[in-house]
C-alpha cells in the first residue's frame, strides 16, 4: 500500500470557506473522475476556523490550510495517476493554491486501547 499526504495553502485572498467549498465541492469530483480506478481512498482534512485548543506551537498560525490523504494499492496504481506527463486537476488546484507540498508516508497503525 502506497499513502500519500499533500498539505495545501490557500492562495491569499481566498477564505477558508471558500477553500472548503472549492475543494470538497468542485475538487473531490475531478480528483475522483481522474484518479478512479486507481485511487483506493481518499480523505481530505481542512482546518478549523479558529483553533483555541490549547498546544499550538505558534500561537494563532497555521502553515497548512489541509491535507488530502491518499491510498494507492499498488506502485502501478500510483503511476497510474502521477506518472502521466500532465495532470488534469493540477490547473484547478494551482488556481486556489499558493504553495503545496507532497510526502509519501509509512502509515503505522497503533492500538490505543491496550
Amino acid at each position: 500500500m502506497i499513502k500519500v499526504m499533500w498539505f495545501l495553502k490557500r492562495k491569499d485572498g481566498v477564505s477558508l470557506e471558500e477553500f472548503r467549498k472549492w475543494w470538497l465541492v468542485d475538487h473531490v469530483p475531478d480528483i475522483i473522475k481522474h484518479q478512479s480506478p486507481y485511487l483506493k481512498r481518499y480523505t481530505v482534512d481542512i482546518r478549523v476556523e479558529n483553533d483555541d485548543l490549547p498546544g499550538m506551537p505558534e500561537e494563532g498560525t497555521a502553515d497548512w490550510d489541509g491535507i488530502a490523504e491518499q491510498w494507492f494499492e499498488t506502485r502501478e496504481d500510483f503511476e497510474g495517476v502521477y506518472g502521466k506527463p500532465k495532470s488534469p486537476t493540477r490547473g484547478d488546484t494551482v488556481s486556489m493554491v499558493s504553495h503545496f507540498q507532497r510526502i509519501v508516508v509509512e502509515e503505522n497503525i497503533i492500538d490505543v486501547k491496550g
